[in-house]
């Protein structure tokens, strides 16, 4: 009877014991203050890279879009000017460019964006009656560069700007998660700090955009841009 007692005893004292280990208090630390992001290029460099399958838009042309729907991108390739987006009208199979040399690039569109600074003007679209507006970034593997010469909208601000009509092509995209990366023949792209940073990061060459800022990356020197007047815009 005594040895029946025990064991009772001791199986009642491991089940008290397991049940106090397997439940757990955890408390706030109200001290505890969350690393500030890594800069664009060292997220590039540490993130792991995701899976490009789920993101092969065309050919080997891969393209995501954020889960705020404000920013797409492409890893796709260049010929002179001329983009292999699967989602704007281009020129870039066209006959003619055959003849230019490809070249891997990362371009990226936001739906709402900041003015290009004054510095990163490198366009006057002298002769085309076109402007010099923001809302697209193209990175090659030795430069990247903010705005460009055009009129009207982009898809992504038709789309999914002020006044953007949530169809098209670029509902059909796959989101990339914040902090995922994807590469493509060098350069990488990452959702990242609210945006998207993409890179060279061989090179030291990369850029940075979000709604309200953005910045180009190079070894030599790093510029941001002041916030704009409005958080968006739309020409």
């Amino acid at each position: 009877m005594e040895a029946m007692r025990r064991t009772v005893l001791g199986i009642l004292a491991a089940f008290f014991l397991l049940a106090g280990t397997a439940c757990s208090i955890t408390t706030e630390d109200p001290g505890y203050v969350a690393p500030p992001p890594l800069p664009a290029m060292e997220q590039l460099e540490q993130a792991a890279l995701a899976d490009p399958a789920a993101f092969k838009a065309s050919g080997d042309v891969l393209s995501f879009i954020t889960e705020d729907r404000n920013i797409v991108c492409s890893l796709t390739s260049a010929r002179g000017e001329h983009l292999n987006l699967p989602y704007e009208s281009n020129s870039f199979s066209d006959a003619a460019n055959n003849k230019l040399a490809t070249v891997p690039v990362a371009h990226c569109e936001l739906a709402g964006y900041p003015k290009p600074a004054a510095g990163d003007i490198k366009d006057d679209c002298a002769g085309t009656g076109l402007g010099y507006l923001g809302g697209a970034a193209l990175l090659s593997p030795d430069k990247a560069t903010y705005g460009e010469c055009r009129s009207g909208v982009t898809q992504m601000e038709a789309a999914y700007g002020p006044k953007g009509n949530k169809s098209g092509p670029l509902t059909e995209l796959a989101v990339l998660a914040e902090g995922q990366n994807l590469e493509r023949n060098g350069l990488r792209c990452s959702a990242h700090n609210g945006g998207v940073a993409c890179g060279n990061v061989s090179a030291g060459v990369g850029f940075f955009v979000a709604r309200d800022r953005y910045e180009l990356i190079s070894k030599a020197a790093a510029t941001a841009s002041p916030a704009p007047a409005e958080a968006s815009k739309t020409p």
